[in-house]
């Protein structure tokens, strides 16, 4: 195992869990253009045909992330696909090594991508009981950006991402509890029914 790899698929779990199609797009138009070359099972993002399904997601969640209310939608969805791509392709990076590490890679891919999206998620939801859409926008036009920006540096940047990682995963341990509880303070909030204004004489 050597850091490079290590850094992909750190970068590639962590980036499904905000982003997943852009990471697929990404990852395959880098290995497209031998910007990056990729292992022998994640060559396949390259091929055209898979660039143009990915690519395509990628505008539709790009847009559907940008709405209140339908974003958090598009993230309950996705639980359901971001934290298993995570594990596919984390695992599918060392697939040319011993089975063993193919499986703890999947494993823990799988629980870094869990632990991004539900921070993205928790943290969207809370963005969403303001009123104003503008935050909103901003907020995922950052997750665009960090997305983006964290894949490439996990490629060509590999120690730097991986330094960011540790750091990113102790601010996610303390975070997820406060969103969680925040959350369902929310939810509780919204359910309470509320007293009818007594009728003046």
């Amino acid at each position: 195992m050597d850091i490079q790899t290590l850094a992909m698929a750190t970068g590639l779990a962590w980036g499904s869990g905000l982003r997943v199609y852009a990471v697929l797009f990404l990852t395959g138009l880098l290995g497209y253009t031998d910007i990056v070359h990729l292992p022998a099972a994640l060559q396949i993002l390259s091929n055209p045909w898979v660039m143009t399904a990915s690519g395509f997601m990628f505008v539709v969640e790009f847009f559907a992330d940008k709405v209140p209310a339908l974003d958090s939608v598009w993230d309950g969805i996705h639980t359901f696909i971001r934290i298993p791509a995570g594990a596919v392709l984390a695992g599918a990076t060392f697939a040319n090594q011993d089975p063993v590490i193919t499986t703890i890679a999947a494993i823990l891919g799988g629980m870094l991508a869990a632990g991004t999206h539900f921070g993205k998620a928790g943290t969207r939801a809370m963005i969403n009981t303001s009123p104003e859409p503008a935050s909103n926008i901003m907020a995922s036009l950052a997750g665009d950006a960090v997305s983006g920006i964290g894949l490439i540096a996990a490629f060509k940047f590999p120690v730097l991402f991986l330094c960011a990682m540790a750091v990113f995963v102790g601010v996610l341990l303390w975070l997820l509890p406060k969103l969680f509880r925040t959350a369902r303070r929310v939810i509780r909030a919204r359910r309470k029914p509320t007293t009818p204004l007594a009728e003046s004489d």
